[in-house]
């Protein structure tokens, strides 16, 4: 399989006979990140449509021996070609060669030397963006780097092609020369995704990976990606929006409730005169057998007033407006306790022997009538 490394010329400088020599950092060592589909096209290990997958490149792989001396003797091309560069094309690619590649820290470095006029003019002009072209065999697993990150694959024995001179390589603009040092922390992108014309596809940064451009998998990929996270995050907020009218319409709710419990001083007023006018009308008609009325309703203090006068019977299970209506009529001929209460036994006798006297006038005057001539003379 081919990929290609991004790196950046170092201090480049030239020699006494006008070629441009320059060290570059070119490998490290880490995770680097592919789509499936560059690593697994025929999914035979089921990761073609897994999006982004960790490749591992361990020292033993990026400090082989054989892998580093591979590259010594290629040449340096003014970007990738569309192919490989082999003995039937390298007159028409190359623009330099590598002439060593040892180890600096977690790198691999390369010692350059482009003897191209035209290519050095465009490192002059600002093109020392390098990108590494090479084949390397995949192992398919689970493997776990150094921090702990698991893999699904593994590179093994890297074989260098070439060198490219790039504008802008596929990390972005990171690797960059600072202070006659540079430095490449690249993720190798994938030989398939050189144009036609021989540049590298450009690429688009997401999550911190790389996209290429003209990969369309990655880059359908990548806006379902963003078209999921758009509906998550719009779901999100429906439903946000929904809990805050739901807790608004609640509270709206309580504080209606609470409203309605309010009473104004004019309503409390009337109501303290509303029971006092049937509190002492109560007490006009049961007196002191009225019970306390503390804490008592209006419709209470009629039901005890009735109770008194008619009898709990009189009352039970009765509405409040029957018991109303009771109350008023105990209490509409103006009574009090001591007229309601008096029981006038002479007035009443008095009534039966006025009765009892004219009952006896009457049976007097029949007698009579018997005695009369006419009477006695018909009999």
């Amino acid at each position: 399989m081919h990929f290609a490394d991004r790196l950046v010329l170092d201090a480049p400088r030239l020699t006494r006979d006008g070629f441009l020599a320059v060290r570059a950092r070119a490998a490290r060592t880490g995770v680097y990140q592919y789509l499936g589909s560059e690593i697994d096209p025929e999914n035979k290990h089921g990761l073609r449509d897994a999006g982004m997958v960790n490749v591992l490149r361990d020292e033993a792989t990026v400090f082989d021996e054989a892998a580093a001396r591979s590259f010594i003797g290629k040449p340096i091309t003014d970007d990738h070609p569309a192919e490989a560069v082999t003995p039937a094309n390298w007159r028409d690619h190359a623009r330099g060669t590598i002439m060593g590649a040892m180890r600096d820290g977690d790198y691999l470095a390369f010692d350059l030397l482009l003897t191209d006029a035209e290519a050095i003019a465009k490192v002059d002009a600002g093109k020392r963006e390098l990108s590494n072209g090479y084949s390397s065999n995949l192992e398919f697993g689970d493997f776990a780097a150094s921090d702990g990150t698991r893999c699904q694959a593994r590179q093994t024995s890297i074989t260098g092609n070439h060198v490219a001179l790039v504008d802008r390589g596929r990390a972005g603009p990171e690797c960059r020369i600072m202070d006659a040092f540079a430095r490449c922390d690249a993720n190798p992108a994938a030989l398939a995704a050189i144009s036609k014309e021989g540049r590298v596809a450009k690429t688009i940064t997401m999550d911190g990976l790389p996209i290429n451009l003209g990969d369309e998998a990655a880059v359908e990929a990548a806006i379902a990606k963003l078209t999921d996270r758009a509906s998550a995050a719009e779901q999100k907020l429906v439903d946000a929006t929904a809990a805050h009218d739901k807790a608004m319409a609640a509270k709206d709710a309580e504080i209606d409730g609470l409203k309605a419990k309010v009473v104004d001083q004019a309503q409390i007023d009337a109501l303290a005169d509303a029971k006092a006018a049937v509190v002492e009308k109560a007490k006009a008609v049961c007196g002191d057998k009225l019970p306390a009325t503390a804490g008592k309703t209006v419709a209470e203090v009629r039901r005890m007033a009735c109770a008194v006068k008619l009898g709990d019977a009189a009352v039970a299970d009765k509405s409040d407006d029957y018991v109303e209506a009771r109350f008023d009529a105990l209490t509409s001929d103006g009574k009090t306790a001591d007229t309601a209460n008096i029981v006038v036994p002479q007035a009443l006798g008095d009534a039966e022997a006025a009765f009892a006297d004219t009952q006896r006038k009457l049976s007097d005057q029949r007698r009579n009538a018997w005695k009369t001539p006419a009477t006695a003379a018909a009999h």
